[in-house]
C-alpha cells in the first residue's frame, strides 16, 4: 500500500508537526507532501522521509514570508498529483485537506482546526492593531473566496479526525461534518518527573495573536515575578517591547534545554484558547501545574475541580487527586494576575499530575491511530 502524508508547511516543530511526525514512525515509507518545507526545521523522523513541496517553495523570502502567500495556498495544494497512492493522510490545519485524490484513494484528515485565519479568530489575525490597513483591505476581500473553497475542499476528505471535542464541534459547525476524536500525542517518556522547582514561570509559544502571550505579558509586568518565555514568531517585537526585566525572552530551545526548563518551572502558563494544545501536557508529564484560560482545548486536559471523596480517603489528597491546574476567566490580564495570586504549588501532587498525563502518551495516540485508519480503509475497500 502506497501512503502519502500532507502536512501545510514545514518550518518548526510544533504540536503539528508532532502529530505529523507519530504519523511518520507509523508508516515509516511514506512520502510526505508539503508547501514548504526548510530543512532541519522539524525531527530527524520527518526529515528522512522523502519529501515533496510546491512551487511555493521557490518564491523570495518563502522561508519568512510564508504567511504572505496564504491566497495561493489553496491553489499550491491542489497542484500535487497523489493519483499514485492507496491511502492519504492529511495533517490540517490551513489547507492539507484540500488536496485532490483519485477515486481509488481512501484520504483521512487529521484536523488540527478548520483554518482559523478565516472563521473564528479572524479578528485576533486581522482586526484593527493586528495589522495594518492594506492587509486588513485586501482580507476583506480574499476571506469569502477562502472560506468558500476551505468549505468545498472539505467535501475531498473521507474520514475526519478532530484533535478535541473542541475541534470536532467547529468541524461540524463549518463543514457539516462528522469526526472522531484523537488526541495528538505527547513523548511523556522523554521528561522527567521535576519535583524541586525554582521561582519562575514558563511559557512555551509561537508567537502568534491567538496565542494571548501580550495577556501574561501584562499580567506579570504587573505581578513583577519571574517569567520565562520560549518561543519565537510574529509577535516577538510588540511582546518584548512590553515587558519588563522581570519577563526573560530565550526564543526557541533545543529538546534537552526544553525539558529542563520544563521541570525547574513553578508553574506553566498557557494564557490563549487552543484547538487542543501540547504544551500544557508536555509540563504536566514533568508534574507541573497549569495555569490556563479556560476555554478551548485546555478544558480537555488541565483538571481544575473538586469532587466529594469517597468513604476512607483522605480529603487533602483527594483533593490533590483531581487538580492539574488551575483556571482563569475572562481571558484578560486581571483575570490571570488574580488565579496566579492565588495559586499554591503545594496543592498540587507531581505524581498525580504526571499520571494524568500518561493518558495522553504517544504510544497511546499511535494505537488509535492505527486501529481507526486500518478499519476505514477495509470499510473504504469493501465499498
Amino acid at each position: 500500500m502506497k501512503i502519502a502524508l500532507v502536512h501545510d508547511w514545514l518550518t518548526g516543530m510544533r504540536g503539528g508537526e508532532k502529530v505529523l511526525e507519530g504519523l511518520c514512525e507509523l508508516y515509516p515509507k511514506a512520502d510526505i507532501y508539503t508547501l514548504i518545507h526548510i530543512p532541519k526545521s522539524v525531527s530527524s523522523i520527518i526529515e528522512s522521509h522523502r519529501i515533496y513541496t510546491s512551487f511555493l517553495q521557490r518564491f523570495p523570502d518563502i522561508e519568512r514570508r510564508y504567511r504572505w502567500y496564504l491566497p495561493l495556498m489553496p491553489f499550491a495544494i491542489e497542484r500535487f498529483d497523489l493519483s499514485k497512492y492507496d491511502l492519504i493522510i492529511s495533517s490540517s490545519h490551513c489547507v492539507a485537506k484540500g488536496v485532490r485524490k483519485s477515486k481509488n484513494s481512501l484520504h483521512i484528515c487529521f484536523c488540527h482546526t478548520p483554518m482559523r485565519y478565516i472563521w473564528d479568530m479572524y479578528d485576533e489575525y486581522f482586526g484593527k492593531g493586528r495589522s495594518n490597513i492594506l492587509v486588513r483591505l485586501a482580507m476583506q476581500v480574499i476571506r469569502p473566496y477562502l472560506r468558500k473553497w476551505d468549505i468545498k475542499s472539505s467535501n475531498r476528505v473521507d474520514f475526519f479526525i478532530a484533535n478535541s471535542r473542541h475541534v470536532k464541534r467547529r468541524i461540524k459547525r463549518y463543514y457539516g461534518r462528522d469526526s472522531v476524536v484523537i488526541n495528538p500525542p505527547v513523548d511523556v517518556g522523554s521528561f522527567k518527573n521535576g519535583k524541586l522547582s525554582e521561582d519562575f514561570y514558563l511559557i512555551v509559544s509561537a508567537f502568534a495573536p491567538y496565542k494571548r502571550i501580550d495577556i501574561a505579558v501584562s499580567a506579570f509586568n504587573e505581578l513583577g515575578l519571574s517569567l520565562k518565555i520560549i518561543g519565537k514568531g510574529q509577535d516577538e517585537k510588540r511582546l518584548k517591547k512590553m515587558a519588563r526585566s522581570n519577563i526573560e525572552f530565550l526564543g526557541w530551545q533545543d529538546d534537552e534545554a526544553l525539558r529542563d526548563y520544563y521541570a525547574r518551572c513553578k508553574a506553566f502558563i498557557f494564557p490563549g484558547e487552543e484547538d487542543f494544545g501540547i504544551t500544557p501536557l508536555e509540563a504536566q508529564a514533568c508534574g507541573k501545574p497549569v495555569i490556563a484560560y479556560r476555554g478551548g482545548g485546555a478544558l480537555e486536559t488541565v483538571i481544575d475541580e473538586t469532587l466529594v471523596p469517597p468513604p476512607r480517603w483522605d480529603k487533602k489528597r483527594w483533593d490533590k487527586r483531581l487538580k492539574t491546574g488551575k483556571f482563569f476567566y475572562p481571558q484578560t490580564k486581571d483575570a490571570l494576575v488574580k488565579a496566579v495570586k492565588e495559586f499554591n504549588p503545594s496543592d498540587y501532587d507531581p505524581d498525580i499530575i504526571r499520571e494524568h498525563a500518561l493518558k495522553f502518551d504517544k504510544s497511546v495516540f499511535k494505537k488509535k491511530i492505527k486501529e481507526f485508519v486500518d478499519k476505514s480503509f477495509k470499510e473504504f475497500i469493501s465499498g
